[in-house]
């Protein structure tokens, strides 16, 4: 199983010194590649404050233009996303449900 993951939309919220202080993230998940049988894709999203509910940051202010895709990838939660996409995968591709089949020719008893 081949992944990629990749952030494919991000919109920062700049406050009055023109510092990130919230990141609205979007990754995209693939398993394998388009037209294989084994291709599944998934979409995350996540909005990132920088302090939690606490008062503790989740990272530093800087402007938008300081920030690196490793950045942006960091503030995510990745390991719980990996653990879905692996769940997803693994329901959908690796044992997908057995669809049942109809008996035609059942006849009710009498």
């Amino acid at each position: 199983m081949a992944v990629t993951k990749a952030i494919t939309k991000c919109t920062p919220y700049e406050n009055a010194s023109s510092k990130v202080d919230k990141w609205s993230i979007e990754m995209k998940y693939e398993n394998d590649n388009e037209g294989d049988s084994t291709y599944y894709t998934s979409n995350f999203n996540t909005t990132v404050n920088q302090l939690d509910d606490d008062g503790n940051a989740n990272y530093t202010l800087k402007a938008k233009s300081s920030w690196t895709n490793a950045n942006l990838v960091a503030i995510c939660p990745v390991s719980e996303w990996d653990v879905v996409f692996a769940s997803q995968v693994d329901s959908v591709i690796t044992n997908p449900p057995v669809e049942s089949t109809p008996d035609q020719a059942f006849s009710v008893p009498s």
